[in-house]
């Protein structure tokens, strides 16, 4: 049994699964990590190499495109190397690509640098949220879902502040290239996790899943009950492709783990962790306050997150979600008009930055953890490596967009409209949840399934 955890802590189950949980949601700190510290580089690389805004544009979203990549593999990954392995992969390839990223001599091999880091967030992104969902129990499978999502805003955060502290040397190779280190000891961290119970029953290893079972939830009987509930699932094989073609339920509900996914990345957030410096330095802000500023929008997002952790299972998917949007909205509605209006004073540039971290709030305590939790939920076991692959590449070829559009939103239809467009998206998504989005507080995996596949629809499939 390969659970150095689960045996040192079998007295205490509820201990052992979240701390599994929490070493398999340290993946979101990697990724994290990674989309935070190009935002204080980016003005550095700019003036080493002497390249336009387009340029810029490519070196910061070569990394989603290889991330794109790396989700699209990620489902065979998990299926035939188990989803502990797959995220040992990711691991290896993120310190690789950090120490690369360091070392880069000219623009293009930047570019090629930032794929790699790609192809390792694009795993871990698909199988860190997927082995959290298989490990949890359903009472806490929101928050332990959740918990990745707040890995991703502290790994957000201290590359905010790494950057802060190397901007007054100018150093950009130290801010790509330190990374690597948490990510050595991320990758140590794996080895002690347990393999996923229901990997180990599609493989046939039921003694296996159900050991790990009774460590994870600390009573036999809950554990037997469960690996049979897995067990009835898995009498068809995962055949993701062929469902998708046969089967109209399933195709609904890959349809939602895409469309969930856009939703997310066009609320605009990615904009402000990509480009917060070049947004401040639009507000009027020097240098050292564009970096402290981006800092505190980096804090922001990690507090923020925890009102997400916190309700999640306890007012349920759909009001959080609602709430999230109108704040995005009015965040970033307000931020639109006062460039419009022009950004001259004190006052008005606090009361701008205050608005973007009230856009921050907004999405840290909704649309960043809530999606994934829901992606994870939605999808039918045969084919939710499938179904959660097509999700994820979703993520990362609109991530791609947004932080190659940005720069040339700006310089095109201008500061405010691109503000006020984001803003436009948010309340968009308002009606986009009401009309699709179910609510699946307190439902277990098996519920939902079963739902889906008798063709109640989308909205009703949590209830």
């Amino acid at each position: 049994m390969s659970s150095i955890v689960a045996s040192s802590v079998a007295a205490q189950p509820k201990a052992a699964a979240a701390i599994t949980c929490v070493l398999a949601a340290l993946a979101g700190l990697m990724f994290g990590l990674d989309i935070g510290v190009i935002s204080g580089a980016t003005q550095f690389i700019q003036a080493e190499f002497q390249i336009s805004d387009h340029v810029i544009e490519w070196i910061v979203s070569s990394m989603m495109f290889g991330a794109a990549i790396g989700a699209a593999i990620a489902g065979w990954l998990s299926a035939s190397l188990g989803r502990k392995r797959s995220l040992i992969l990711g691991a290896v390839l993120f310190v690789a690509g950090s120490l690369l990223c360091g070392g880069a001599w000219s623009p293009d091999s930047l570019i090629v640098a930032r794929f790699v880091l790609g192809l390792a967030i694009g795993i871990a992104a698909f199988t860190a949220p997927l082995y959290i969902a298989e490990v949890a129990s359903e009472a806490t499978r929101g928050a332990m879902i959740s918990l990745y999502q707040l890995m991703i805003t502290i790994g957000i955060f201290v590359a905010f502040l790494s950057d802060t502290v190397l901007s007054y040397s100018g150093n950009w190779r130290w801010m790509l290239g330190i990374i690597a280190a948490p990510g050595a000891l991320f990758l140590l961290s794996l080895f002690l996790l347990p393999d996923s119970p229901r990997w180990l029953m599609m493989r046939g290893r039921k003694a296996e899943a159900i050991g790990v079972l009774q460590r994870l939830r600390g009573d036999s009987a809950i554990a037997e009950r469960e690996a049979a509930a897995i067990e009835e699932q898995l009498q068809v094989r995962q055949h993701g492709w062929q469902l998708f073609l046969a089967n109209a339920n399933f195709r609904r509900s890959v349809g939602l783990g895409v469309l969930l996914q856009l939703v997310q990345q066009f609320t605009g957030m990615n904009v402000v962790m990509y480009y917060a410096p070049r947004i401040f330095h639009d507000m009027g802000y020097d240098t050292a306050s564009q970096m402290w500023f981006t800092a505190a929008v980096g804090l922001t997002n990690v507090l923020a997150t925890f009102i997400a952790i916190g309700l999640v299972d306890r007012w349920g998917r759909k009001p959080i979600l609602y709430t999230g949007f109108a704040v995005m909205a009015i965040g970033l509605g307000v931020v639109g008009t006062m460039m419009y209006v022009g950004i001259d004073g004190s006052a008005r540039q606090l009361l701008s930055v205050g608005m973007l971290l009230v856009f921050i709030v907004g999405f840290a305590m909704s649309a960043g953890p809530l999606i994934w939790v829901l992606c994870s939920e939605v999808q039918p076991l045969r084919g939710r490596d499938f179904g959660i692959g097509c999700s994820t590449f979703t993520n990362w070829i609109a991530n791609m967009i947004v932080g190659a559009t940005f720069l040339s939103l700006l310089n095109g239809i201008g500061h405010a409209a691109t503000f006020w467009l984001y803003a436009a998206l948010n309340l968009v998504f308002i009606a986009f949840t009401f009309a699709l989005v179910p609510e699946t507080r307190g439902v277990t995996l098996e519920q939902i399934e079963r739902k889906l596949m008798r063709g109640v629809r989308l909205r009703d499939i949590g209830r």
